[in-house]
């Protein structure tokens, strides 16, 4: 029976049909959603780790116990599991593994725009990327299989929109399979200087072996158009780019679809190549198609047309190629911005508001806070990382001086500290700089559609979990100065903020507040303006809440 399923929840499935047990990733848009509907089956165990190094961590090493596992993350969440990543490429695997990311070209929700085929180059991985739903689930178990064949972790390629797209699947039984038993080698999996020598050989076999495998996969396949004149253009493109290219040139061109990624093939390009007039490629975001077609001696055109910033789509491929501007829907009036702001309720406001006062330096992290940067707060200075505004603060402070360090803080959530802040925090302590760590404590990982984490005492099948206690951790690493306050309470936050800076020693303020979007957040009476006492100020304004507008000469809340 078909069915209509995201490209996120196409993979989840995949990963159930390929008979896989263990799922570890930690949320990061765009690739979220695969974790979370791979957490409704039964039969396999899913989590979110505390970070990426983790998740994948987790994921080899049921590998190793002869499960499939998996593990997703978004393409910075490569960068943190980059580590193990390229290791396990040595290692290679028992069960199956597959590795997921989800790049995100035009930056809808992300601080880069970084291309993960470098990744696989890099780690000498095979990649495959799917085009559209039912290739999401095909590749995931496709991925598999080539992971136990030629004993490697197997990396999955999305994009935002295949991962955000829906289309028509058609679901298959599960696999009936069997770990694998686990024997004890050293020689494999052990991998100091002695033993990964000799598995580096046999990695270069592999990718020599991958890359016949490469021209004959029917995942990279040519699409010959029976339009007469369609010899004249020939395009070379994979995932989202060949939907695209398909639907902006259709029959009027011929196309090599590539389905696998890395290694790629070179016998099939020559091929496809000698067949048509004018051959380009169409990829987002680096010429990496390109540049492996004209270091094979192959002549195309690519980025000399196609930008390496942003999205494609079918309207720049078709002005591109043919030099046609198509027709599309188009507004008499531009479209009115609207940039996305902090929830009405939402705590980071109340703390934001206070620290704006305090005309502070404010380290930023990665978050629903990072919109503090944007007008009218404009509070936040940096924003680079998970988990660098705390390291970051150390090295500004280190660089500013002591009694300017009073005058800045780091700010990140309480995912993001559990991510990647608590090392940076244990460094501040260890090297005693005056620097003011806070923590937006909403008790969930807000930006990425509220998951669990180790604060929050739920894992992701909602079974009960120890809580992580922030206070006492930081304790134990030996910070003194520990202030929690409640960031509606804007006087009483401005007023121990101002207290805490002036402290000698490192210092953590929790604002501690349920973000005002969860279930179980305790709603509070609604607001109304008294309009016998407002004196029209325009003062509530200043806490830059969605819900409070100027109407005429008065204000009003939504």
């Amino acid at each position: 029976m078909k069915e209509l399923m995201l490209g996120n929840e196409a993979v989840a499935r995949g990963i159930y049909e390929a008979g896989a047990t263990v799922v570890s990733s930690y949320p990061g848009t765009p690739s979220t959603e695969i974790t979370a509907y791979a957490a409704e089956y039964d039969e396999i165990y899913a989590e979110w780790a505390v970070n990426e190094k983790v998740s994948c961590e987790v994921a080899l090493g049921a590998s190793f116990g002869g499960a499939r596992a998996f593990c997703g993350m978004k393409h910075v969440g490569l960068n943190v599991a980059a580590d193990p990543i390229f290791t396990a490429s040595y290692t290679g695997v028992n069960g199956g593994l597959c590795v997921a990311v989800a790049d995100d070209p035009g930056m809808h929700s992300s601080q880069n725009e970084q291309d993960s085929r470098h990744y696989a180059i890099a780690a000498k991985l095979p990649m495959l990327e799917p085009s559209c739903a039912q290739e999401c689930i095909d590749f995931t178990k496709l991925c598999f299989e080539i992971s136990e064949k030629y004993d490697t972790p197997a990396m999955l390629r999305l994009s935002t929109r295949i991962s955000h797209s829906r289309g028509v699947v058609e679901p298959c039984e599960r696999t009936d399979y069997k770990k694998k038993e686990y024997k004890k080698d050293p020689q494999k999996y052990v991998m100091m200087p002695l033993m990964a020598r000799k598995r580096h050989i046999a990695v270069e076999q592999r990718m020599r072996d991958l890359e016949k495998y490469a021209e004959i996969c029917g995942i990279n396949r040519i699409i010959k158009s029976e339009n007469s004149g369609a010899d004249r253009i020939g395009v070379i493109a994979s995932g989202t780019s060949y939907v695209y290219a398909h639907e902006a040139l259709g029959d009027t061109a011929s196309y090599l679809k590539l389905g696998m990624i890395n290694p790629l093939p070179v016998e099939l390009i020559k091929k496809f190549a000698a067949a048509v007039d004018t051959l380009y490629v169409i990829e987002e975001l680096d010429p990496v198609i390109e540049n492996h077609c004209k270091a094979n001696g192959i002549k195309v055109i690519g980025k000399e047309l196609f930008s390496l910033v942003g999205e494609l789509n079918q309207v720049i491929i078709k002005e591109k190629i043919s030099g046609e501007k198509p027709e599309y829907i188009s507004f008499e009036e531009d479209i009115p911005q609207r940039p996305p702001v902090m929830c009405a309720g939402c705590s980071h406001r109340g703390l934001f508001t206070a620290l704006k006062k305090l005309k502070v330096f404010i380290s930023g992290d990665i978050g629903c806070y990072t919109l503090a940067a944007a007008p009218p707060l404009s509070t936040m200075d940096t924003c680079v990382c998970m988990g660098a505004s705390v390291s970051g603060l150390h090295g500004f402070n280190l660089a500013q001086g002591k009694e300017l360090s009073k005058k800045s803080v780091a700010v990140l959530g309480d995912s993001t500290f559990i991510h990647s802040g608590i090392t940076g925090l244990i460094n501040i302590a260890y090297n005693m700089t005056d620097s003011k760590v806070i923590i937006l404590d909403n008790t969930t990982t807000g930006m990425t559609g509220h998951q669990h984490n180790p604060v929050t005492g739920c894992t992701l099948k909602n079974k009960p979990a120890p809580v992580t206690d922030i206070e006492m951790l930081a304790r134990a690493i030996g910070i003194k100065n520990i202030a929690v306050v409640d960031p509606y309470d804007i006087t009483n936050t401005y007023e121990v903020l101002k207290e805490e800076l002036e402290k000698d020693g490192p210092g953590l303020i929790i604002s501690r507040r349920p973000c005002a979007l969860l279930k179980t957040a305790q709603a509070q009476q609604p607001l109304t303006i008294n309009s016998d006492e407002c004196k029209k100020c325009g003062v509530c304004l200043t806490i830059c809440c969605p819900a409070i507008s100027r109407e005429k000469n008065s204000f009003v809340i939504n």
